[in-house]
């Protein structure tokens, strides 16, 4: 990628003033790690953490209207938006106001409690936030929509019987995993709340888990859908979770929202095939189907204790499963997703270690050590252009060099500036040098032009590369950010192999 015509000059980033962060998740100390539950297969999610707010907001691109995943859009009473932390990682992030958690202790402990959860049916939660009056959770960010959008809102196919069966399974196993494991009650379980990763594999989303507020309703859909006991005392209880779960078994039935009341009285009249979806015709198993509208029928009944539990579900549905060595996303549909891997596929050198981490004394140590050999080559100059101008310039980059070497780097901008500004000369090292004086000095947007501007005077020069992905970082333009890393890593690894320099 060329700088000078580089996309990202094109882009006029806002200047958040933000401090970065060496690591982007910190652990408190007053809180053990927690053990994975008992499950061996918990999917891989890392240890639950405490994150500061800036990461959060460097996450999401300033909590930007582009990132926000929430089926409900800004309506929505706790917004839900996608980001990607520095390590690349991405991430679902819940946003709460101080008002539905006012204290903070009590905040973390549940997120806390949520946070010992570990399995592969559940989008995990992987930490939370308290600072301030910000309220917020994290968890694994799921790539692959909802079950809503899969199921009401789809474009290419409808989900096939085989499928919906997985979902049921799936979503029963999540579901007693919580119950085992002393987590029962879960708040508003709908298909917004089923989410398929990148696999294609539903997984319950942990967020519903936790109470939308303190004292809050745990119920945001329409009133005809929520447990009869709920509207009576605004309690939610195990059974009432069972209730919820045979609404969703009425979605994947149907292929569309029907109320209880009404689904329970087209059961009755024996009308099963009025009940399913118009697009399964033919397609799906009279016998399945049955058992499945009966183990819905018991989970909407009006009285709690004659509910099944949730080992009752898996055991019903479990016998249903007919394809399970074809993978989720081949059912589904659609291509399976491929994400770009967490951190860069080649080892990364001491500048790419200090670039990805964000370490601006790191990296000033390392262009201190590294002087000027990367510049032979790039200016052929003859006698003649000795001039005193040039012997000038050439002090000015020297008492440059002596500011930066001493850490004085209001002055080494000023100095190498001279030098720049008299242009017989040109040397990526000090665009490079100074784009660093200029992270330092809070002036992100001026270090990306330097960077670029080395790139445009050595167009292959890994340092380049570095700088412009730390200054790209600064600016909150992540997925930039960490595109021109991987381009630094894979020019520095080609230099090795016999490139031009060390």
């Amino acid at each position: 990628m060329g700088c000078c015509e580089s996309k990202v000059s094109e882009k006029q980033p806002d200047k958040l003033q933000t401090q970065a962060h060496a690591n982007n998740s910190r652990t408190p100390t007053h809180h053990p790690n927690p053990s994975p539950g008992s499950d061996p297969e918990t999917g891989g999610a890392p240890p639950f953490s405490e994150f500061s707010f800036s990461d959060l907001k460097a996450a999401t691109n300033n909590f930007s209207s582009d990132y926000i995943v929430s089926e409900s859009g800004e309506k929505a009473p706790n917004l839900v938006y996608k980001g990607r932390l520095q390590n690349r990682r991405w991430i679902a992030v819940k946003k709460f106001t101080k008002m539905a958690w006012p204290d903070p202790k009590q905040f973390a402990e549940e997120a806390w409690g949520v946070g010992k959860l570990r399995h592969r049916r559940l989008a995990n939660l992987i930490g939370y936030c308290c600072d301030g009056d910000e309220r917020l959770l994290v968890a694994e960010y799921m790539p692959t929509d909802t079950l809503a959008k899969h199921l009401f809102h789809w474009e290419n196919q409808t989900i096939e019987w085989a499928m919906r069966l997985r979902v049921g399974l799936y979503i029963a196993e999540a579901l007693d995993y919580c119950s085992t494991e002393g987590r029962p009650l879960y708040h508003d379980l709908n298909a917004y709340r089923v989410l398929f990763d990148e696999d294609g594999d539903p997984r319950l989303s942990c967020f519903g888990l936790m109470r939308n507020s303190r004292d809050g309703k745990s119920y945001s859909t329409n009133l005809a859908y929520t447990p009869p006991e709920y509207l009576r005392n605004g309690r939610v209880t195990p059974e009432s979770v069972i209730y919820s779960f045979g609404t969703v078994l009425l979605d994947l039935l149907s292929g569309k929202h029907i109320p209880p009341s009404h689904a329970l009285d087209m059961i009755r009249g024996k009308n099963i095939i009025l009940l399913m979806d118009s697009h399964l015709e033919g397609k799906f198993s009279t016998e399945e189907a049955t058992v499945v509208v009966n183990l819905a029928s018991q989970c909407l009944q009006y009285e709690p204790r004659e509910r099944p539990n949730t080992k009752d579900l898996v055991a019903t549905l479990a016998p249903l499963q007919t394809k399970p060595e074809v993978p989720s996303y081949v059912m589904l549909g659609i291509p399976k997703h491929e994400e770009a891997p967490a951190t860069p596929q080649r080892p990364l050198s001491a500048m790419g270690e200090a670039c990805s981490r964000m370490d601006l004394t790191a990296i000033h140590q390392i262009l201190v050590m590294t002087h000027y050999r990367d510049d032979e080559g790039t200016n052929e100059l003859s006698f003649q252009e000795w001039t005193q101008q040039m012997r000038d310039m050439l002090e000015a980059r020297k008492r440059g060099d002596y500011a930066f070497r001493d850490k004085d780097f209001k002055t080494a901008i000023d100095c190498y500036s001279q030098f720049i500004d008299v242009g017989t000369m040109v040397s990526p090292t000090v665009f490079a040098r100074r784009s660093l004086c200029y992270l330092l000095n809070e002036q992100p947007d001026a270090a990306l032009r330097d960077a670029m501007q080395a790139q445009c005077v050595y167009p292959d020069w890994p340092t380049a590369f570095y700088m412009q992905s730390v200054a790209l970082a600064k600016l909150d333009m992540h997925k930039d950010a960490a595109d021109m890393l991987n381009e630094a890593t894979a020019l520095e690894e080609k230099r090795q192999r016999g490139g031009r320099g060390s």
